[in-house]
Parts: C-alpha cells; sequence; structure tokens
C-alpha cells in the first residue's frame, strides 16, 4: 500500500473517529477540537515550565490526521485582568514542537475526549430531569456524603441535602424510598439533582399515584399542609357529581391512605373536605377538636374560642394542630379558652415547632433544623446534642427553659394518666348506682 493510501486512512480514521463520538454523544465537533488545542497547551507547559509572558502558545491541529504542533508567537496586546494575549503576530510564529511530543499528544486528547463524554453524559442527565422536576420516583439509598444522602434514581444519582430529609427518619444504604426531583442546583460540584422527602408536593403526587380519582382530575387537592415526618392536613373536592373527595383518597377500609402513610414513613394524614367559607373549612381543619366559636376578622385573622375539654385537641401536642390549620387555611390563628384566656397564637408562618420559640435566632434555629430537632419532644429526647452547640448562653437558656416546661407538663400528664404495663391507659372505674 502506497504512503499516500496510508495517509488517508489515518485521516479517515482520525476524522471518523472523532464524529463518531461527536454524533452518538450529541457533543458539537468544535467543542473536541478546541478542547485539544487548549490541553495540549497545557500539556506542554506542564511538561516544559513556564513559558516566557512575552509569547503566545497555541496549537495548530490538522483535523483531517490529527497531527498537532505547538506554535507561539510574540504578543501584541495583553488584557491586563486576566494577563492573557488578546492578539499577537502570526508572521513571526515559530514551531516549538518538541520531539516526541506525538505520544503524550495523543495521550492527552484520549483524556480530552473521554472528559467530553462524561461531561455531555452529565449534561444529558441534568436535561433529562430537568424535564422531570415534580415526579416522584423511586429511589436507591448509596451512601452518606456528610449529612446529605447520596441517592440513586436511574440514570444519575440524587442529592437530598438535610433540609430536604424528613425529621426522624433514617436512611439507610440499599434501602428504596419514594422521593419527590425538586429542583436542579448550582453547587461548587456542578449541577446536581436535589430531591426531597419533606417537600409537601410529595404527598400530592403519592395520592395521585395511589388514587385514580385524584390521577383523573376526578377528586383535586386543593390545599396542603405539611409538617414532614410528623403530620399533614390536606383539603380535597371533587370536581365530578357523586364522587366522595375524603372518601376516594381514604380508600376501602383505609387501603389507599395507608399505602401512602407506608411510604411516609407512618405520618400522620388529616383528610378534609375542602370549602370555599372559611369559617367552615378552619373548622374542618382544627378536628378532631369540636364545638368551637370561629370568629373571622379583617387582615386574614381568626379567633377561635375552644371549650375547656376541646383546647387541647384544638391546639395539639406543641401546637401542631393550629400550625397546620393555620398553613391550610392561610390564616393567622389566635385559640383562646372558654375564660377567654388566649391559650396559643400562630401566624401560619412557623415551619416548624421551634419557630414558635421567642428569642431563637436564626444560627441555633439553622443548627436545630439540620439537626432535625425541630419539636420540644426532640429537644427532650436529644439534651446531650444540642448542649453541645457552639451558641450563645441565652440562646441554650431559652431551649433549657422551653424543655424544662415541657418535661413538668409530660410528668404531670403521665401522673394522672397512669398506664398499665403493656402501655395502655387505665380508664377510672366508674360505680353504679344500686
Amino acid at each position: 500500500m502506497s504512503d499516500v493510501s496510508n495517509a488517508k486512512m489515518v485521516r479517515t480514521e482520525f476524522a471518523a473517529a472523532i464524529n463518531q463520538i461527536a454524533n452518538e454523544r450529541k457533543i458539537p465537533v468544535e467543542s473536541i477540537y478546541e478542547a485539544i488545542r487548549q490541553a495540549l497547551v497545557s500539556a506542554y507547559r506542564k511538561q516544559y515550565g513556564p513559558l516566557d509572558e512575552g509569547w503566545h502558545y497555541y496549537t495548530n491541529l490538522d483535523e483531517s490526521s490529527g497531527e498537532s504542533k505547538i506554535i507561539k508567537a510574540p504578543v501584541l496586546e495583553m488584557n491586563e485582568e486576566t494577563l492573557e494575549a488578546t492578539k499577537w503576530d502570526e508572521t513571526k510564529a515559530e514551531d516549538v514542537t518538541p520531539a516526541g511530543f506525538g505520544r503524550i499528544a495523543a495521550q492527552t486528547a484520549k483524556q480530552v475526549i473521554l472528559q467530553k463524554i462524561r461531561e455531555s453524559e452529565k449534561d444529558q442527565i441534568i436535561t433529562e430531569y430537568t424535564d422531570r422536576i415534580g415526579e416522584v420516583l423511586t429511589a436507591q439509598i448509596l451512601r452518606m456524603d456528610g449529612r446529605i444522602v447520596i441517592l440513586d434514581i436511574g440514570r444519575g444519582q440524587g442529592y437530598m441535602p438535610p433540609e430536604e430529609q424528613m425529621r426522624g427518619e433514617f436512611y439507610r444504604m440499599n434501602n428504596r424510598i419514594s422521593v419527590l426531583v425538586k429542583e436542579i442546583r448550582d453547587t461548587h460540584k456542578g449541577k446536581q439533582v436535589v430531591v426531597s422527602r419533606s417537600d409537601k408536593q410529595l404527598v400530592a403526587k403519592l395520592f395521585e399515584r395511589e388514587v385514580p380519582e385524584v390521577s383523573s382530575g376526578a377528586v383535586k387537592i386543593e390545599l396542603i399542609a405539611r409538617e414532614a415526618g410528623v403530620r399533614t392536613k390536606l383539603a380535597v373536592k371533587s370536581t365530578q357529581e357523586g364522587v366522595d373527595p375524603v372518601g376516594s383518597c381514604v380508600g376501602q377500609r383505609g387501603v389507599r391512605v395507608q399505602e401512602v402513610i407506608r411510604e411516609l414513613n407512618n405520618e400522620k394524614l388529616d383528610i378534609i373536605p375542602y370549602s370555599e367559607d372559611l369559617k367552615l373549612l378552619l373548622q374542618a381543619a382544627l378536628a378532631p377538636a369540636e364545638n368551637l366559636t370561629i370568629e373571622l376578622n379583617p387582615n386574614n385573622t381568626a379567633v377561635v374560642t375552644a371549650p375547656d375539654d376541646q383546647l387541647s385537641l384544638a391546639i395539639g401536642r406543641g401546637g401542631q394542630n393550629v400550625r397546620l390549620a393555620a398553613k391550610l387555611t392561610g390564616l393567622k390563628i389566635t385559640i383562646k379558652s372558654a375564660g377567654g384566656a388566649v391559650k396559643s397564637h400562630v401566624t401560619g408562618q412557623e415551619e416548624y415547632e421551634i419557630d414558635t420559640f421567642k428569642g431563637i435566632d436564626e444560627v441555633t434555629r439553622a443548627l436545630l433544623v439540620e439537626h432535625k430537632l425541630t419539636t420540644l419532644t426532640d429537644l427532650s429526647r436529644f439534651k446531650d446534642k444540642w448542649q453541645q452547640f457552639e451558641i450563645s448562653d441565652d440562646q441554650k437558656k431559652i431551649l433549657a427553659d422551653k424543655v424544662e416546661a415541657f418535661d413538668a407538663e409530660q410528668a404531670e400528664y403521665e401522673r394522672t394518666h397512669p398506664r398499665s404495663e403493656a402501655g395502655k391507659l387505665i380508664k377510672p372505674e366508674v360505680k353504679k348506682e344500686e
């Protein structure tokens, strides 16, 4: 075979290989060539030491054969900020390609192409999941990176930071969980697919998956309020006559709602009928409390008067019931006793129980949320944990006072509501009149 034929074969093989990679991976051909040119200059600089700043070094790459030469030319103009050459004299250019540089060039080109392939695959994955934001996926837990959970979500990996995790949930390797594709987030490691277990839309999407009436639009979830890992309230309505919205979501013998509860690791769910009448909506949202007197005032405020035996039900443990009711209805709610004493006041902006503590600063709150210590129950159980935080003494005192009052309240409750060895409440005996 002649030298000309060999040269044509080399040209064909090199160009064909680059074009094949570009087509298969959907990478612009020119971007591969440009990356190779830059990488060769970097390899030359690394191999042969600091370069003369008065000269501009660049690569002449034969796109047919793959042959490359390192060229230097005198700098005419330079960017003062970046110190990069913006103009050079090609009439005085010199070929400074060292002997044996072809081997280095081949290795460099291979590395650049592999890097381009990896970048292209990552870009395609990011593009795919950008179109899937808001979807629920079944993901497998791969590992922990600090407090971030890394998951296998199919073609790529999902990242679940602490604020997207559910309180009280432990993530074990190889476990499979349902997650919501929440967003594509720019980080110091590039773009990442952020998934969530705490977003309220996860609950809506799970009902959409389990309840045919929701997925078809016959039942619509109008409002959701959630404290992830603890409780969620949903207000649902029917768009078709004869369809019971609450019954559809609950399912026969509770089979549908139990499946959602299982996916949410036994998070409590309250499903109520939606109403345009705010008073009726608030009354349903404050269930299981009954016999409430509701007064709606301007500026989205409501005053609720509860009988003494219904106060604790209306407020809920740690104020949770009234907080969720405020989030659901968008009302600022004040709960009063029958005697007129204010027992609770919430704005609906409180994300966690700790947000109701007066005097807690942003640093303390961020630490508590990061370590999933968002309720008085958490703070009471894990005193040793938050006492080690690097926060001011006055912040620790606020928390300590709250926990002390909570523990005293719990002790009083246990004293007045004794339990049997099996853990069941002992009901007081009622003597029958003879």
